[in-house]
């Protein structure tokens, strides 16, 4: 039987360029893929950091990745903008890494059954296959999934510029392109693409609604039949406290009484009374409003009466820089404010921390919510997108469940669920079994990669 050709299209892949999950996906789906012996490769924009020399590099065991090269438009210093905002010709920028993947399968004689396309920067690929490549008969059997990684961000651009794309004006019209009189290639992705996915089952519901979908709700309800939701999977060659060399001490769920010498040497290091019976709370974000953050800024004196330490990892908006700032000189005993990107300090944080935050608006899947679980670490999260799917209410009497939730987005619901963690955590007994449940729950890509085997040999049996 002739193996399944999959071509995963993304902007981003962890371990050659990362602003968010999308990369850690695309550096990890593609390798559990193979090993369920699928002829798997990825192709992405050769960017500044990836320190590469060849056209292309390896990742698993054979998994070959395509660099699509142009200096003018890829060896920068950032993946989509700088400082001052988005670059201004992003949407030349991704039409051209678009057009060079087509090209690229074709000089490598690679024909994909599925090419599986990744957010708005990939979406011009079902266009372009339906339309100019639509006669080629090198794709005469290629299908495509789009798959949605945060629905909030969809390629707008003026106008103007549609013609860059190199298709009819005809295709500028409210059932393809057009949003409010912008061109928005997510949209056009999601109308041509033969089927839709996302990163978890319940946020491929909840973008149906006016709330999360973003203007897209309607779209995708004429395409409801080919939507579903996968969740993301973990990679635990890269996130395990038994085998981590960032940490302050190895331990495992045997183990797990030796997590608190990682949680005196991280105190230790951020200047906080080293004291391992002082619940410490971490959170390591993008500082956005998607985020939960107002949430935090609401309580945080309340939380601090309670005797505990917060420990947060993050860069992003302005107003939350100042707003933590603040925090950290009001409270310098209790609070480490990190506003920077620090992988090595974040893994730390996951070891040292017994309670984990993702109070979030909205989160497509998360991945901080399986991270801290595979560290001993408690996750208190919004029942929203993924953190409903992987996270459930703890219950010490029949040890079901593994977190701390709330679904109203309102502060007090926050706290709540915070202060109910930590009535939990003052028992030792209950604690640890806690902590060795959750160490030893499988998030591991394996799952995951099967869930998008049977997608893809189902969109090919819808095609035939």
């Amino acid at each position: 039987m002739e193996k399944l050709k999959v071509l995963f299209a993304s902007s981003e892949a962890v371990p050659f360029a990362k602003t968010g999950g999308l990369a850690d996906v695309a550096g990890s789906l593609p390798i559990a893929l193979e090993e369920l012996g699928v002829d798997v490769r990825v192709i992405m924009p050769k960017y500044a950091s990836v320190k590469v020399k060849a056209s292309e590099a390896t990742i698993g065991k054979n998994v070959k990745v395509y660099f699509v090269e142009n200096d003018d438009y890829f060896n920068r210093k950032e993946l989509y903008g700088d400082k001052f905002g988005d670059y201004h010709d992003n949407l030349d920028r991704f039409v051209f890494f678009c057009r060079e993947a087509l090209e690229r399968c074709k000089s490598e004689n690679f024909a994909p059954d599925i090419i599986n396309c990744n957010d708005w920067q990939t979406a011009p690929i079902p266009v372009y296959l339906n339309t100019n490549y639509k006669f080629d008969p090198f794709f005469s059997n290629t299908k495509t999934l789009f798959t949605i990684h945060n629905m909030a961000y969809q390629g707008l651009f003026p106008k103007d510029e549609y013609p860059k794309l190199g298709l009819d004006w005809v295709l500028f019209s409210i059932d393809y392109f057009e949003f409010y009189d912008k061109v928005n290639l997510m949209k056009a992705g999601l109308v041509y693409s033969d089927a839709i996915s996302t990163v978890s089952p319940t946020y491929a519901k909840e973008i149906l609604t006016k709330e999360f979908g973003c203007g897209m709700e309607g779209v995708l309800k004429t395409r409801v039949d080919v939507l579903s939701g996968i969740l993301n999977g973990l990679d635990y060659d890269q996130w395990n406290p038994e085998t981590d060399k960032k940490i302050f001490k190895n331990y495992s769920a045997e183990t797990s009484g030796d997590k608190c010498i990682n949680k005196e040497a991280l105190q230790k290091e951020l200047g906080l009374k080293i004291d391992r019976d002082i619940p410490m709370i971490g959170l390591i974000s993008r500082l956005a409003d998607q985020k939960g953050l107002d949430l935090i800024a609401k309580i945080i004196d309340d939380l601090l009466n309670l005797k505990i330490q917060f420990v947060l990892l993050g860069t992003g908006d302005n107003k939350y820089h100042v707003l933590f700032g603040k925090m950290a000189k009001a409270h310098p005993k209790n609070i480490s404010v990190n506003l920077k990107f620090d992988a090595t300090l974040a893994q730390k944080i996951y070891a040292g921390s017994d309670l984990f935050l993702i109070p979030s608006r909205y989160e497509p899947c998360g991945l901080g919510q399986m991270i801290s679980f595979k560290y001993g670490t408690i996750p208190v999260v919004r029942q929203t997108g993924g953190l409903k799917d992987s996270v459930t209410e703890f219950d010490a009497k029949t040890m079901q469940g593994n977190g701390f939730t709330f679904e109203e987005y309102k502060p007090d619901r926050l706290f709540a669920a915070i202060k109910k963690g930590l009535s939990f955590y003052n028992n030792k007994e209950t604690w640890s079994g806690l902590v060795k449940k959750v160490m030893n729950l499988d998030y591991s890509w394996n799952a995951s990669a099967k869930e998008y085997v049977k997608l893809y040999n189902k969109i090919l049996k819808k095609g035939e």
